[in-house]
């Protein structure tokens, strides 16, 4: 997929519905914004790589000093695409992230291992190592999948009705497949978050550090691209290399290799869904997992 054809010049309501991540500059700031409103920008396949046709596009525009990340409407993202008329689950890709054959030819484990490796873990730890500094603007809801793009980014900016939530749980998968979760909050709370699927208000995840800041949302776009010029004043080279440093001491503390032994046990509860129920995902679609959490 191309960069023009995955990333739209601005944000104008009037594109088209086929550009699922649109791409805006304001000044030194890029903001990328997914565009499913009306799945809650629930992230398939052509989101994955549309996100990061837009995120190479920024990263190789020596203007653009900030990249900011969103989503159209009144939701940030509701997760993976697990039930829309989008869901793309079934097509080939390009791969990027890792080198793995094709996932459309193959079978049970190596199928969604190799989907999910590229796709989900893979390009979520590519999105990290980007040398400029990301921020994630939060409204609404930020659930499983929305988590990962959010925890890709450097840091969050939250409105105040924003909600944070990993419910997957419910489908006996031990969470999602970026797994920062002990990293990004506490490790006891990173089991009630995934223990209950409740979900973390803006500011229960402020205070569990998850969230930089939470302010009212109709103040969410000006506080976050404030900070963003802020930033964008500082030296390109020192942040990357702050950026860097920051994330290999993450690292040091068993972040990567903590993700790669959650992401086999992901798989592990993915086969043994396969063996014992409808299906990897225990039968729940998007609708029982609602359902499911409204009932609590």
């Amino acid at each position: 997929m191309s960069t023009e054809s995955a990333a739209a010049e601005t944000l104008n309501p009037a594109q088209s519905a086929q550009e699922v991540v649109l791409y805006e500059k304001r000044g030194p700031v890029a903001v990328v914004t997914l565009n499913r409103p009306q799945y809650r920008n629930a992230q398939n396949s052509k989101v994955t790589y549309a996100l990061d046709a837009a995120f190479v596009r920024a990263v190789d525009d020596n203007d653009v000093k900030v990249i900011v990340l969103t989503g159209a409407g009144e939701h940030f993202c509701a997760g993976h695409d697990i039930g829309t008329p989008g869901r793309d689950i079934d097509e080939s890709f390009e791969r990027k992230a890792v080198i793995w054959w094709d996932h459309t030819d193959r079978q049970g484990v190596d199928r969604r291992l190799a989907r999910e490796a590229e796709v989900y873990l893979g390009m979520c730890r590519r999105w990290r190592e980007i040398p400029k500094p990301m921020i994630a603007m939060v409204q609404g809801a930020c659930i499983a999948g929305g988590l990962m793009l959010a925890w890709s980014c450097d840091f969050i900016v939250a409105s105040e009705d924003a909600f944070f939530s990993d419910p997957v749980v419910r489908m006996g998968i031990p969470g999602v497949e970026f797994f920062a979760h002990p990293w990004v909050m506490n490790p006891r709370a990173a089991k009630e978050f995934l223990y209950t699927g409740d979900r973390f208000d803006a500011g229960r995840a402020h205070a569990l550090g998850m969230v930089n800041h939470v302010v009212p949302h109709a103040d969410l776009e000006s506080t976050t691209l404030a900070m963003a010029a802020r930033i964008a004043d500082m030296p390109p080279f020192g942040l990357a290399l702050a950026k860097k440093a920051i994330n290999q001491a993450e690292d040091l503390q068993g972040m990567r290799a903590g993700m790669d032994s959650v992401f086999g046990l992901h798989h592990a509860a993915h086969a043994h869904n396969a063996e014992v129920s409808a299906d990897s995902l225990a039968g729940m679609d998007a609708r029982r997992m609602r359902d499911a959490g409204a009932a609590r």
